[in-house]
């Protein structure tokens, strides 16, 4: 007996266990089983409690909102990513494509394009070129800048791909500027407002749906409370309405508050206006070379009718 109270002597001290609140528990207990109930449909339709008009109209407007702001992000955060619209298939080292062609390129566009308002490059052996970017009109570009090279400056095709591969770039420029514009100026709070100002009101509306299940919960006990408990299970239910209505009335301020912010339709402006830009700068730069290349392809078809003696 006496090694067995030494052994109980050494035991390190049990940690104390945390409290728990009962009153919580059953209060949330009370609550899964009144949900459970209503979803099998063990529940009247009159013992649930009807929330107000205005509530509903504005839980279905903010769904809404909810969903179409959900639905654009989906789509417009690829404008994150650089790559959204570059060929999957296209396996290119951009060092390497950078490197082979910066030399040729730059000698090229100095002889050939002078005369015109496509950016021609300054050769700069000793610098190391910058990672290409990964878009479409960049991929476009590289491909229609290396064909120029590889047919030479005195083939017509080959001076065509060389003007149209300076002007892609100045397109993938363009697309890249209107990525970044989009990422700052509608991706970045069209986001905010998903988490923040939409996802309080949807928190509040989680609150009110909570003290509702309290209050019918409420009501169904006091229909079933023994005479001796009436007056406590009264005093529940006169709780659970007060704290229904204080939670409807401020989750009705803060859904009404997400609809009349004018900030969504703001960031739509500025996604509307980055479009803009960009298409606008794409259409004047290929605008800007189109006669010149169809005045060649025509003179080409010309000539080659002519050897043809038709």
């Amino acid at each position: 007996m006496q090694s067995w109270k030494n052994f109980s002597a050494n035991l390190p001290a049990l940690p104390a266990m945390p409290a728990v609140d009962v009153a919580n528990v059953s209060k949330n207990f009370r609550n899964t089983v009144q949900a459970t109930r209503e979803r099998l449909g063990n529940v009247s339709a009159d013992a649930i409690t009807e929330l107000p008009v205005e509530y509903k109209q504005l839980e279905a407007r903010v769904d809404a909102l909810k969903d179409v702001h959900q639905k654009l992000l989906k789509i417009t955060k690829v404008h994150e990513t650089e790559s959204y619209d570059y060929p999957s298939d296209l396996a290119e080292s951009v060092q390497d494509v950078g490197a082979q062609a910066a030399s040729a390129w730059a000698s090229f566009a100095n002889k050939n394009l002078k005369n015109t308002n496509l950016p021609i490059p300054i050769p700069s052996p000793a610098a190391r070129a910058p990672p290409a970017p990964k878009t479409l009109p960049h991929a476009i570009s590289r491909a229609s800048k290396t064909g120029a090279t590889e047919l030479g400056a005195d083939d017509k095709l080959g001076l065509a791909l060389g003007i149209y591969g300076a002007a892609m770039e100045k397109v993938g420029d363009a697309r890249l500027a209107q990525d970044q514009l989009i990422a700052e100026r509608f991706v970045t709070p069209w986001q905010a407002t998903l988490s923040t100002s939409i996802g309080l009101a949807m928190k509040a509306r989680a609150n009110v749906k909570t003290a509702r299940l309290e209050l019918d919960s409420a009501r169904a006990a006091l229909k079933t409370a023994a005479p001796a408990k009436q007056e406590q299970a009264r005093l529940h239910v006169e709780e659970a309405e007060d704290k229904l209505v204080q939670n409807t009335e401020t989750a009705i301020g803060l859904m009404k508050a997400v609809l009349e912010n004018p900030e969504p339709l703001q960031n739509l402006s500025s996604l509307v206006k980055a479009q803009l830009i960009f298409f606008s700068t794409a259409a004047e730069t290929l605008s800007g070379i189109q006669t010149e290349i169809d005045d060649a392809a025509t003179a080409a078809e010309a000539e080659y009718r002519q050897s043809r003696g038709a």
